[in-house]
């Protein structure tokens, strides 16, 4: 199924959006709330009405399909939305191994990257230090650089 990339007017709405919006934090459930439903062994009826509690609080956003969890939301269940970052150097030899062992971290995100470099990983700022005694455990690891986020400007 190829998608139309739309232009002229669209296009210029599209831009309009982006230029105007704020960057966030979400993260996004594709998945119909009958399923999700069947899954917290509850009815479709009960589900309806803890998501409404939860949208009225501005904790998620609801849509045909999708259910976010806002920035509001991830903060209430503990996840940072101003995360901290670890830059990873391996040894060449060892790269391989290390990001096998990275996969298994309780962390958002890891990056591969290239430059001074070879990885990156993203964790909430409460979960730092518990990345940092993992990465310090890594077979290869040559240096590491951490920073903290404090704040999203765009």
């Amino acid at each position: 199924m190829s998608r139309e990339i739309p232009s002229g007017k669209p296009l210029r709405l599209l831009r309009m959006l982006y230029d105007s919006g704020k960057a966030t934090t979400t993260y996004t459930l594709n998945m119909k709330q009958s399923d999700l439903a069947k899954q917290l062994n509850i009815s479709r009826q009960a589900l309806n009405v803890h998501l409404r509690k939860l949208r009225t609080q501005g904790l998620i956003r609801t849509g045909r399909g999708f259910i976010d969890v806002t920035e509001k939301g991830l903060a209430v269940i503990g996840v940072s939305v101003n995360p901290a970052f670890v830059f990873i150097k391996v040894s060449p030899f060892k790269r391989v191994q290390a990001y096998k062992e990275m996969m298994q971290f309780p962390v958002e995100r890891i990056y591969r990257v290239t430059g001074d470099m070879d990885a990156i990983i993203q964790v909430g700022r409460e979960s730092l230090d518990e990345a940092l005694k993992r990465v310090a455990e890594l077979e290869g690891v040559e240096a590491t650089r951490s920073y903290i986020t404090i704040q999203t400007i765009k």
